[in-house]
């Protein structure tokens, strides 16, 4: 039974390898700036879960703080890219206000 379950926590860790491969794809694709954001955060949230299921395939409990730790920064950095977008996004819309107004 114990071999059934490490080999399927091993499967879960190969799954999402691939699909925070496929979030990287569309990180760098685009082809809008909600979509990049959004793969980041993807990408963020399954490294989460990887550390998790390792937390149980590694019987490490240190793993789950690291985790947690990863939670928070992860959804920060998504925050500021955020923030950032949301200033250069007004910026733009403020000069095409200006130049249409002269």
């Amino acid at each position: 039974m114990e071999q059934v379950c490490d080999n399927f926590l091993t499967v879960v860790l190969i799954v999402l390898g691939i699909l925070c491969f496929f979030c990287l794809i569309r990180s760098v694709k685009g082809p809008r700036i909600a979509d990049r954001i959004v793969a980041v955060n993807m990408i963020g949230t399954m490294t989460m879960m990887g550390i998790a299921v390792l937390t149980v395939k590694l019987k490490e409990g240190f793993l789950a703080d690291v985790a947690l730790i990863y939670a928070m920064i992860s959804f920060l950095a998504v925050v500021v890219v955020t923030k950032v977008y949301m200033g250069v996004y007004r910026e733009k819309t403020e000069a095409g206000k200006k130049k249409k107004g002269e």
